[in-house]
């Protein structure tokens, strides 16, 4: 339903990748490309260009102002605008970074179309078109504008302007508590770009509002946010970790916005973000060796992580995490436009400044090593100063020019002004110091993090799913003398001591951690709390015997022998999804699915379901032998926890059977389950 949009995501990525690399045969592959989307574009000929099904009748509706919109469907479209925009932004990165002129053109006429689809709409109609995600088509159209200076697009940007988030945001509230995350961040971006353009207040404080919001109040240790791609409530994290964590593209979405403000006021604080979220959330979001990514990465403790495959997956995690992975350069260094450089990451690189005829290289081992060098290579004019990034996480920055100790007293919203009539072949060394510290949950004290310096560490479990009793815990009674890791001297590997529970593990940086499971977060735990953690698990191990022992017939769904032997069938969107080592299947709304039952022919039945708290506000039919039953209606548990339901069989549906039929069906307008295991028993 989102065809189109890794193809966006494509161009802006080898678009980076030629204006970084140079290559040629990316920028051959780049052209091909372009060219042949035009040639579709030409035989459309409305402007249009894209690949979403059932796109005529969809945006036909949408131009006669004929609108049925939800959270993600428009039309009976999957957030159509959403993909326009992926592919007009790919173009434009096309044209900016590669001055591909049949890229602009391609984009200006797709504008065109945007115009001639909704220009004409009343305000009503076009608030209610935008219930649906529409990604970031305010950004895009007003970039346009930037590039022909054609007013037209300027103006078509703000028809992208919905009441719901952006008039709270205008206002400086926060409106994030139960909205989707990754269909505002891009609303925030266009704003910043519109005030970049035309100074708008309103723009300016939208974009500031969100950002502080959202990095302040709704993300973890790792930079990232969402769970379940949504945020709750500010600063309530605690009951808020599972397997579907910090949704990448809305890092990379929040990477752009920070950049945006940063160039209005540049502050160490965007940045200190900006490399939390790199570091510990994009790096980390990719497969080391395989180049796969992350749609989700899990926080929950004793979790793993789970990658794309190259050619069943494009989740919209993978189109922008083809740009993630393609712009690891961008934002080390930035420039006032006049005589100073700014230094924002400690990453090996080499940036050229022509109008101050100052190149600089970074030559460094970071975060491996915690030195860092900087060399002039050319011969810069003489009034070029240095603005270095005093990081949040070290106590002072030791510089020397040259081998000698350098101080200065000029520090300007957390950056060291090195004021230096630099010379070809001057050096400038950095001696970082980064420590061992510990960042807790904002609504728990007890539950933390461990970091290093920018690094998030998390606790190598290894590569077997560790049972409950093998999740670490910081095992103090009294912890005000906050728990600490002791540092191998030649790595960036760390021991755990005494104080935890198992105390053999081993932690390391999270971007690391790829196959293996592992916590990021840590409870405080006293010895009575974990001797009836111990207990807690030792009964619920006894129970699940007992239910085996009492079970009938057993269907662990999602399994696909056990979905074979008991007959199970399904409409077209239900789903199996994996959860805590378990696979449970769900049923979108007007969907179901259905299967064969074992049941005792003379005693009362019992069909026992098993469900994941992490699944909130889900109501079913559970219809047996075409007779709804009961109506279920799961408002939800604990993170990370499942839950045994029973039911009872009315015995005249049993009487004489030995087999029923069971099905889940979304009867209202709700997604139907998940269902993990479903087995009968005798009352």
């Amino acid at each position: 339903g989102l065809s189109g949009h890794t193809m966006g995501h494509y161009l802006s990525a080898v678009a980076m990748m030629v204006a970084t690399t140079g290559s040629s045969d990316l920028k051959k592959n780049l052209d091909y490309t372009v060219k042949e989307l035009s040639m579709i574009q030409a035989a459309r000929g409305s402007g249009y260009l894209g690949a979403i099904p059932g796109e005529d009748s969809i945006f036909l509706k949408v131009s006669q102002g004929k609108i049925k919109a939800s959270g993600f469907d428009l039309n009976g479209g999957w957030s159509p605008w959403y993909t326009v925009h992926k592919i007009m932004a790919g173009l434009c990165d096309t044209y900016y970074y590669t001055d591909n002129r049949v890229a602009l053109q391609v984009v200006s006429k797709m504008a065109d179309w945007v115009y001639a689809t909704i220009n004409h709409l009343d305000d009503s109609t076009r608030l209610e078109m935008l219930k649906c995600e529409y990604g970031g088509m305010n950004d895009v159209l007003a970039h346009l504008y930037t590039f022909t200076g054609n007013k037209k697009y300027l103006d078509l940007s703000y028809k992208f302007f919905d009441r719901e988030v952006m008039k709270p945001l205008a206002l400086g509230i926060d409106p994030l508590p139960g909205k989707h995350s990754n269909t505002n961040v891009p609303k925030a971006i266009g704003s910043a770009r519109q005030y970049e353009i035309n100074s708008n207040v309103r723009d300016y404080t939208i974009a500031h509002t969100f950002w502080h919001a959202m990095t302040n109040h709704h993300s973890y240790v790792i930079g990232g946010n969402s769970n379940y791609e949504y945020c709750g409530e500010p600063d309530q994290l605690n009951d808020r970790l599972s397997d579907n964590t910090c949704e990448t593209c809305n890092t990379y979405n929040m990477l752009k916005l920070t950049r945006h403000l940063f160039a209005w006021s540049p502050k160490a604080s965007f940045m200190d973000y900006y490399e939390r979220a790199l570091y510990n959330h994009i790096l980390a979001s990719q497969h080391a060796e395989s180049g796969m990514m992350c749609y989700f990465v899990p926080l929950r403790m004793g979790t793993q992580k789970t990658y794309s495959e190259p050619f069943n997956t494009f989740t919209c995690c993978v189109g922008s995490g083809m740009e993630n992975h393609s712009k690891y350069n961008e934002q080390i260094y930035s420039h006032d436009g006049r005589q100073t450089l700014y230094v924002n990451l400690f990453i090996p690189s080499e940036v050229r400044w022509t109008p101050q005829q100052l190149t600089l290289r970074q030559t460094t081992a970071f975060p491996e090593s915690s030195q860092v060098l900087f060399e002039i290579r050319s011969r810069p004019r003489a009034q070029t100063r240095l603005a270095i990034r005093k990081p949040f996480w070290t106590d002072t920055l030791l510089i020397e020019i040259n081998g000698k100790p350098y101080t200065t007293t000029l520090i300007t919203d957390g950056y060291y002004i090195v004021d230096y009539a630099f010379k070809l072949n001057d050096r400038i060394r950095l001696q970082l110091q980064p420590k061992i510290y510990t960042e807790s949950m904002p609504d728990n004290v007890d539950r933390v993090a461990f970091k290093y310096g920018p690094l998030v560490l998390a606790a190598n479990l290894g590569p077997q799913r560790p049972s409950e009793l093998d999740v670490p815990v910081l095992l103090k009674d009294d912890h005000a003398t906050t728990a600490t890791l002791i540092k191998d001297d030649q790595s960036l590997l760390f021991q755990s001591g005494s104080m935890s529970m198992p105390n053999n593990v081993h932690y390391m940086p999270f971007y690391k951690i790829t196959d293996q499971y592992y916590s990021v977060y840590f409870d405080y735990t006293s010895t009575k709390q974990l001797e009836q953690r111990n207990n807690d698990y030792l009964a619920e191990i006894n129970r699940i015997k007992g239910l085996d022992i009492a079970t009938i017939d057993i269907l662990n769904l999602g399994t696909k022998d056990q979905e074979q032997a008991h007959r199970l069938t399904h409409t077209e969107r239900s789903y199996v999804d994996d959860a805590l080592g378990r696979k449970g299947r769900e049923a979108r709304a007007g969907h179901h699915f259905q299967f064969q039952m074992r049941v005792d022919s003379i005693k009362t039945n019992q069909i026992v379901m098993t469900y994941l708290g992490d699944d909130k506000n889900r109501i079913w039919d559970l219809i047996i032998d075409d007779a709804v039953v009961y109506t279920i209606n799961w408002p939800g548990g604990k993170t990370g926890i499942f839950y045994d339901l029973h039911y009872d069989i009315p015995t005249n549906i049993t009487r004489g059977k030995t087999e029923v039929t069971i099905k889940i069906s979304a009867n209202h307008n709700k997604t139907a389950g998940r269902v993990f295991t479903a087995r009968t028993i005798p009352k």
